[in-house]
């Protein structure tokens, strides 16, 4: 199998206990439909020489060389971006060669044709789901997109019975909501079915732009965050 060949900004080996069970690895894929204010990965947009292309065998190849951790732990690998449901032909690929012992985890905005997310609903364990904001305004306000396609494509994970599957990431994103509006997400979504959230505040400083862009580091849970 050689199969498509996509572009990744990064893989990040032996995390822990960050985005998902066990030992992970994190396959970050270019390419993503949202334009978030204070992007978290800017180098998932755009062209320049910032990224790598693979196929889904050469991929298996590299994270394979940490079998024994996943083994052990039940960890697996983790795609991330940009946007991993972007490319649903690959992970489903990805998963024919790793099999059923490694785990596979999405971090996805959701934010894609509802067709793409059920044909991963089968080869995916954990979906990490990052909301944002479920209200429409913050949400397009803050993305420059609808959450027409999220608010469907949550509801098709309700109907396959896979909500208890899924990690929900509600931020804090100073200027653009605020408390009460994260507890109304999380309300929401618990009528939904989901119950397991990550609650988190964005920590926003100036690059040398100042253009106010933000990156992981920058990005700090709460202390009082649960799930």
């Amino acid at each position: 199998m050689n199969g498509q060949k996509v572009k990744m900004i990064g893989i990040i080996r032996h995390r822990l206990s960050t985005d998902g069970d066990g030992v992970t690895t994190l396959a970050a894929f270019h390419g993503c439909p949202l334009r978030c204010r204070h992007c978290l990965n800017p180098q998932s947009l755009g062209g320049g020489d910032g990224f790598r292309e693979y196929t889904p065998d050469e991929l298996y190849a590299e994270t394979s060389i940490d079998n024994l951790y996943f083994l052990a732990t039940h960890g697996g690998v983790t795609f991330g971006g940009g946007e991993p449901c972007l490319y649903p032909k690959f992970i489903c690929d990805f998963r024919k060669l790793c099999g059923p012992a490694w785990r596979i985890n999405i971090e996805t905005s959701l934010n894609v044709p509802g067709e793409w997310v059920k044909t991963l609903i089968p080869v995916v364990d954990t979906f990490i789901i990052d909301i944002k904001d479920m209200n429409p305004g913050i949400y397009q306000s803050y993305t420059g997109q609808a959450n027409d396609l999220v608010a469907a494509n949550l509801r098709l994970i309700v109907g396959a019975g896979r909500q208890g599957d899924c990690i929900v990431r509600i931020p804090l994103i100073p200027g653009y909501n605020n408390d009460a509006d994260r507890a109304a997400s999380r309300s929401a979504l618990e009528e939904l079915g989901f119950s397991r959230f990550d609650l988190f505040t964005y920590k926003i400083k100036s690059n040398d732009h100042g253009t106010g862009k933000t990156n992981m580091q920058d990005t700090e849970r709460d202390s009082s965050a649960d799930s």
